[in-house]
């Protein structure tokens, strides 16, 4: 099975947002089974080794989703520090 691509990811996540926040019966239905919620807005399959959880984060305590780790970033190279601090901001970077 194909795993979604982040842009396909960030897609469906807009979908659910949109609906939730117009629609209390499908806000519910996303609190309460995030599957069958995701499944109502995209006809792709969520791969099952993925697990979605919505929550309602109009209360006094709110969640924050931390971005993912990058594995490793090389420090700039004597040549693209003069780049940057010349202002050219062709830099590369390198994993």
């Amino acid at each position: 099975m194909a795993h979604l691509t982040d842009a396909e990811w960030n897609e469906i996540f807009a979908e659910v947002t949109r609906r939730a926040t117009v629609d209390s019966d499908f806000r519910s239905l996303a609190l309460k089974d995030a599957n069958a919620a995701l499944r109502s807005v995209t006809n792709k399959p969520i791969p099952p080794d993925v697990s979605i959880r919505f929550v309602d984060n109009s209360g006094a305590t709110k969640t924050i989703p931390l971005p993912a780790t990058i594995a490793e970033i090389e420090e700039l190279s004597e040549l693209d520090l003069e780049h940057v601090a010349g202002g050219d901001l062709s830099v590369t970077w390198r994993r």
